[in-house]
């Protein structure tokens, strides 16, 4: 973001320089801490997968058919970039994920820093602090899930919000303008359809707030749903295995993953929005309304609604709708009068609450699987390249170990989760006749993946989590697969993983 210092060269120090120059100390600390954190946290497990899967498009694969993906082809579109760059600048994909997820975060703010510095907001905020809590919420709090599709998401739509911040305003929008909240907007829905969510209410929040219901209709809204239906024409046509073959199984299988909404209620993430929402309430209570609090609550709002209908309870799930509260609560704090009695002392104690929760946010979204002690096992069995495969349910496990200790992924698919999903699911519930026949038929379908990727490809690893089901005894019920299994000896079991190597 730009930020007005008021530097005077060659003159004497003012407090407002100095003041600058703190905030400019403080955004540089930020966006250290936001970069050393790469190298202490993990790399996502499912931005590792997508990276393999996107390799192996690149070689020639095809995806939904030779290797298996249950998201449609957006989710892998920042990847792919990524590992075309990293070929061709001879460095590895994640570095470059990295590097392309932090230009994202610093084009995205400028953009959206560009749309608002032209209309009547930005003398109502203290640039300063707002850009500091924006890279903070960008570059920070996702933690773990940094590039995730939802931190993806979010990068692209706040240039979207920033338009519908400035048509709460009763502003008129230019047309390049209309254009880039257009595609902004759509990029944002193609990650995931629940992601309307967030889109639509931000722009029935602008409509109200500025008593213009013709925004409902505005041009960007045209451009962005005319670009979404684009997008699944074009999966469609492109990628017809992913109805019949990866759509199936995503509508049978993986809707059994989900928690219940009182528990989604009672959990960590909603707590935390709950209480960024009502803290940035509390202090909007004694003012006009905010066209930038409106649209970015509303837009919280819709990603909360999004998050309790995917049911899932994942963390990342949870990002977008705590970042945009959390951005609603610092601009609240960013635009309090310090002029009025209490506004200083008001101002301060704020800003402790919001980094307090900004804090507790962060523990939330850092939560990891940590496999160090597996992967450095790996490596000591001194295998160039090791062709490795897992028997078990949970993708937190071999990735992204297998990208770290260099080696190559056999299986066609990121983990046997149809497997894990169908065990539990006959354990917790009564499934119907039609239903059973048709999780079996996926079951076979996994199962013989399996062993045609054992075939193609022989391991030199394998790893089998032991942990909640017994996946050796499953192997070794299976005739064809405790063949292939054969050659295999037990190394080392390290927190319920087995580690097994191909002898000679």
């Amino acid at each position: 973001m730009m930020i007005d210092a008021g530097l005077q060269l060659g003159g004497a120090t003012t407090p407002r320089t100095r003041l600058a120059a703190i905030w400019l100390i403080a955004g540089a600390l930020v966006c250290a801490v936001a970069v050393g954190l790469r190298a202490v946290l993990p790399f996502n497990v499912d931005v590792s997968w997508l990276l393999i899967v996107c390799e192996r498009v690149l070689d020639g694969q095809r995806l939904y058919l030779d290797i298996l993906e249950i998201n449609p082809p957006m989710a892998g579109a920042v990847n792919i970039i990524a590992v075309v760059l990293g070929r061709l600048l001879g460095l590895r994909a994640e570095l470059m994920t990295l590097v392309l997820v932090f230009g994202l975060i610093a084009g995205s703010m400028a953009v959206t820093w560009q749309l608002l510095h032209n209309s009547r907001i930005p003398g109502r905020v203290a640039a300063a602090p707002l850009a500091v809590c924006a890279i903070a919420l960008l570059g920070i709090l996702p933690m773990y899930d940094f590039g995730q599709r939802e931190h993806l998401a979010l990068l692209f739509l706040l240039p979207a919000l920033a338009v519908l911040i400035r048509r709460a305003d009763g502003e008129i929008i230019p047309p390049g303008v209309v254009v880039i909240a257009g595609i902004s907007a759509a990029i944002t829905m193609c990650f995931k359809p629940y992601f309307a969510f967030g889109v639509g209410t931000a722009v029935i929040a602008a409509a109200t707030n500025a008593r213009q219901w013709r925004i409902v209709f505005a041009p960007e809204n045209w451009i962005a749903s005319a670009l979404v239906v684009a997008y699944a024409l074009w999966v469609y046509v492109a990628f017809p295995a992913y109805f019949t073959v990866i759509y199936p199984v995503a509508s049978d299988v993986y809707r059994l993953l989900t928690s219940s909404w009182l528990a989604l209620a009672l959990g960590g993430a909603t707590t935390l929005w709950l209480v960024a929402v009502f803290a940035t309430l509390l202090l909007q209570s004694r003012r006009s309304a905010d066209p930038a609090l409106v649209v970015l609550l509303a837009s919280s709002l819709g990603f909360a609604m999004s998050y309790f209908v995917q049911s899932r309870g994942y963390n990342y799930h949870a990002y977008p709708m705590v970042a945009l509260a959390l951005m609603a609560f610092g601009y609240a704090v960013a635009t309090i009068d310090r002029a009025r009695q209490h506004g200083p002392r008001l101002q301060v104690g704020s800003s402790v609450a919001a980094v307090a929760l900004l804090v507790s946010a962060c523990f939330w979204f850092k939560a990891s699987v940590d496999v160090r002690a597996l992967q450095d096992a790996v490596v000591k069995l001194g295998l160039q390249r090791p062709k490795i495969i897992m028997l078990g349910g949970a993708a937190t496990i071999a990735h992204p170990l297998v990208r770290n200790v260099g080696g190559v992924w056999v299986s066609r698919q990121e983990a046997l989760s149809i497997r894990e999903i169908v065990r539990r699911a006959r354990l917790e519930r009564t499934i119907d006749a039609a239903t059973s026949a048709r999780f079996d038929a996926y079951l076979a379908a996994e199962r013989n993946g399996l062993v045609d990727d054992i075939r193609k490809m022989p391991p030199d690893v394998v790893l089998i989590d032991e942990r909640e089901a017994d996946w050796s005894a499953w192997a070794q019920a299976d005739p064809e697969l405790a063949q292939l299994l054969k050659p295999y000896a037990l190394v080392q079991t390290i927190d319920g993983i087995d580690i097994l190597k191909r002898m000679p």
